[in-house]
């Protein structure tokens, strides 16, 4: 009997050390599989597209910026677009082109921009159709205006011209086209901000820029904010719970100097490569257009907002407005 006994313990040893063995072999290969088919489960949802702007806008800088947005618009892998800027504005012209561009992007896909330490004039001219702004508290954001350089030189001897402004635009018809350029501006910026506005359109024509902490208490920003916050923002617009981030690269540098008429330094750039946003055509002088904060030497500024209201039948700030006080 007891032999029996003992042969029926041994029997049940040995199954309960199989059964263990099993279960250990099956965690292992549980544990092995289990990353594996997490993986497969949770790949990224989508991709955030980051396009830098970190220098004045030129007609080349917007060449690359509305190409790599458009790559945005047309690579089915982006959900979502953040611009980096870093910049105090350009030419109206190349300004308008990346603020059509960014509204045309919106249009498809959440955008939001990050301000990094300045977002002025054009720059924020081109970020006013995002859906969030971010800036960091001393980021330099505004400059809503437009100025032009007026050159006042006779046309030289040599020359014969078929009518009297052939070589050279008037001052006056250059203030006028200057305050149309401004009134656009504007008129822009406010239908994009105005419900979160708490400057006035007169106000906002002062031209005047403004910390990162005041942008968001007057409306020009939504947040405070770096890069990662917008892309977050971003990204749950998109709706997307887990996301690649991927910056536009470029193939070369646009960066290019600042020359106006014939002073300061010369720009070291091929001949279609010339800035001619700011007025030099390879030789050929012409009044230039400019959303851009801060000072150019060697230049004659035409200020739109110094122009007479009289001239275009638009809103201007008057005498005693800006003798008040100022926003």
């Amino acid at each position: 009997m007891s032999d029996t006994l003992a042969a029926v313990r041994n029997l049940l040893k040995t199954i309960s050390r199989s059964y263990v063995t099993v279960v250990v072999i099956a965690l292992l290969v549980g544990a092995s599989v289990a990353p594996i088919v997490w993986g497969a489960t949770s790949s990224p949802d989508g991709t955030v597209a980051v396009i830098e702007i970190d220098q004045s806008i030129t007609e080349p800088t917007a060449d690359a910026v509305a190409a790599d947005l458009q790559e945005a618009r047309e690579n089915e892998s982006i959900d979502a677009v953040v611009l980096k800027v870093d910049s105090p504005g350009g030419g109206v012209t190349a300004s308008e082109r990346l603020y059509l561009a960014v509204e045309r992007t919106a249009q498809e896909m959440p955008v939001v921009t990050s301000v990094q330490a300045t977002g002025a004039s054009g720059a924020y001219y081109l970020s006013a159709p995002s859906d969030r702004i971010y800036v960091a508290p001393s980021s330099i954001v505004g400059s809503i205006g437009v100025r032009a350089t007026y050159i006042d030189a006779p046309m030289s001897e040599g020359q014969i011209a078929t009518g009297p402004d052939k070589a050279v635009t008037s001052e006056e018809q250059l203030k006028q086209q200057t305050e149309m350029m401004k009134q656009t501006f504007l008129g822009t910026v406010m239908d994009h901000r105005g419900d979160e506005l708490t400057l006035t359109e007169t106000e906002l024509a002062y031209a005047k820029t403004y910390t990162g902490t005041e942008a968001v208490e007057n409306g020009l920003a939504d947040e405070i904010g770096d890069t990662e916050v917008a892309i977050g923002a971003a990204a749950d617009r998109a709706g997307l719970d887990d996301y690649d981030v991927v910056t536009m690269e470029r193939e070369q540098s646009l960066s290019l100097s600042i020359t106006l008429e014939d002073g300061g330094e010369q720009p070291t750039a091929s001949p279609q490569h010339r800035p001619q946003t700011f007025g030099n055509y390879g030789g050929v002088n012409t009044p230039a257009f400019l959303a851009m904060w801060g000072s150019i030497s060697s230049e004659t500024v035409v200020d739109a907002t110094d122009g007479d209201a009289s001239l275009t039948g638009v809103t201007n700030a008057t005498a005693a407005d800006r003798g008040g006080e100022q926003p």
